[in-house]
């Protein structure tokens, strides 16, 4: 299995990204997917989930900002980020894992199964 993310740089507060998430070796569509996040001295979030049944959830801090999808052609996994805070500025992974209860930001955060290496999100005011 691999999880490769890519799409993230150094942006200006106020604008937006779209992250990817590559996968080989498992299907998106059929496992629980996700994105969580680390900041140099913060602890690790769980910002986005969504589960095989499409199901979507987002941590607080993000809701209304991000939003997650998935390409099953392309089995790759997205986060769509809108108005770029200084607070996002992490290091996001994506994550996958198969019989994970609930499909949550919770859960995400653990890093479920599987996870990536990770894409620098950088964002200045």
């Amino acid at each position: 299995v691999q999880l490769v993310e890519s799409g993230g740089g150094s942006v200006q507060a106020g604008g937006s990204l779209r992250l990817s998430c590559a996968a080989s070796g498992l299907t998106v569509s059929s496992y629980c997917m996700g994105w969580f996040r680390q900041a140099p001295g913060k602890e690790r979030e769980g910002v986005a989930s969504l589960a095989s049944i499409g199901t979507t959830s987002y941590a607080d801090s993000v809701k209304g900002r991000f939003t997650i999808s998935r390409d099953n052609a392309e089995n790759t996994l997205y986060l769509h980020i809108d108005s770029l805070e200084s607070e996002d500025t992490a290091m996001y992974y994506c994550a996958a894992g198969l019989y994970w209860r609930p499909c949550s930001p919770g859960t995400v955060v653990g890093g479920l199964d599987y996870r990536g290496q990770g894409t620098q999100v950088t964002v200045s005011s």
